[in-house]
C-alpha cells in the first residue's frame, strides 16, 4: 500500500451489494496499517433490546482488519482471510454512530494481527477486538 493514495469515495463504492452496505458501514480513513470506518446504531445493527448487536460490531472489526490487510497485499498473488477474532464488549451503544479504528500490530509473511477499537461518538470504548488475518499464496 506504500505510496498508494486511496480516494475514500472510491473505496466506499466497494461496499455496494455487500454486508457492509447492509450495515451502513462507511470508510473514513485508509492508510498503511490503519483504517477507520463508522457504522450506524439503528434498526440495521440493533439486537432485540435496541442496543448495538455484538455481531454487527464484529462485522465492522473484521471488515477493517481484512480490508486493511488486503490493501497491503498483491491480491493477484495472495488470498487474505480472517482466521481468528476475539472481542471484549465493554459497553453498549443505543443510537448515533460507532467508529472503528484498526491498527496493524504484526505484519508477518503469513499472518497479520490487528487491534480494532470500536467507540461511540463521545469516544467511549464500546468493544475492543483482536483479529488474525491469514495470508496465503494463491493456488495456480
Amino acid at each position: 500500500m506504500e505510496d498508494k493514495i486511496f480516494d475514500i469515495k472510491e473505496v466506499n463504492k466497494l461496499n455496494k451489494g455487500t454486508l457492509m452496505e447492509q450495515l451502513g458501514i462507511e470508510y473514513l480513513d485508509v492508510r498503511e496499517g490503519f483504517m477507520s470506518a463508522r457504522m450506524p446504531v439503528d434498526e440495521r445493527t440493533f439486537q432485540p433490546y435496541r442496543i448495538l448487536h455484538g455481531g454487527a460490531t464484529i462485522a465492522l472489526a473484521e471488515t477493517l482488519a481484512s480490508f486493511g490487510s488486503a490493501l497491503m497485499m498483491d491480491m493477484e498473488k495472495y488470498d487474505v482471510r480472517g482466521q481468528n477474532v476475539t472481542v471484549n464488549h465493554v459497553s453498549s451503544a443505543k443510537d448515533g454512530w460507532v467508529i472503528g479504528e484498526a491498527n496493524i500490530i504484526h505484519k508477518g509473511r503469513t499472518t497479520h494481527i490487528w487491534n480494532v477499537d470500536v467507540k461511540d461518538e463521545k469516544d467511549r470504548l464500546i468493544s475492543t477486538c483482536r483479529l488474525t488475518i491469514f495470508i496465503s499464496p494463491k493456488k495456480k
